[in-house]
């Protein structure tokens, strides 16, 4: 299945919108599991629909001219999508709103998170920002772990690092961020 979604990706940067066709249905489930745990995260009145992020990200991928390396890069990727998408949905709202008031996300599905329960989006998205330019791979793990909802175990299989790296980085982030947010 693997293979099939690595030359489906290969066929779609080659030009085939049947690539693509073929390709959605294969890694529909594992998108909608990573825009549902987004969703989930975001504050309980937010409008935004897990279908419609899905969609969202999608298109912004179709826009950009990217190189997929296989099916575990192209996820990682779509999850860096959706996180924009709701980072630039965020601050749509917040610009119509007179107040500014800070949309929340909840970090409850962290496992062994220190960080606050309630952060603001944006202030996130700035901090993380920050943190790039000081550890990019540490950045990364944060939006697989954070974002997706990823394991240990999965993160390092996605960016072909040991366990023990990602758990050593995902603590340094979490610290980080969380003086960051403070």
């Amino acid at each position: 299945m693997s293979n099939t979604v690595t030359i489906l990706l290969e066929k779609w940067q080659e030009g085939s919108q049947e690539a693509l066709s073929d390709l959605i249905p294969i890694v529909y489930n594992e998108l909608h599991r990573l825009a549902n745990h987004y969703i989930r995260a975001e504050r309980n009145n937010h409008t935004l629909q897990t279908t419609a992020l899905i969609n969202e990200a999608i298109i912004r991928l179709m826009g950009e001219n990217k190189s997929f390396a296989n099916r575990s890069h192209f996820i990682a990727i779509a999850a860096s999508t959706m996180r924009r998408v709701l980072i630039d949905y965020a601050r749509m709202k917040n610009a119509q709103k007179r107040e500014n008031e800070a949309f929340k996300i909840t970090l409850t599905g962290i496992a062994e998170s220190i960080m606050p329960q309630d952060i603001d989006l944006l202030a996130l998205e700035e901090a993380l920002k920050k943190l790039e330019t000081i550890d990019a791979s540490q950045v990364k793990i944060v939006e697989l772990r954070f974002f997706c909802g990823l394991t240990i175990e999965e993160t390092a299989s996605i960016l072909g690092i040991s366990p023990t790296s990602v758990k050593n980085d995902w603590a340094m982030a979490r610290a980080w961020l969380h003086r960051e947010l403070s």
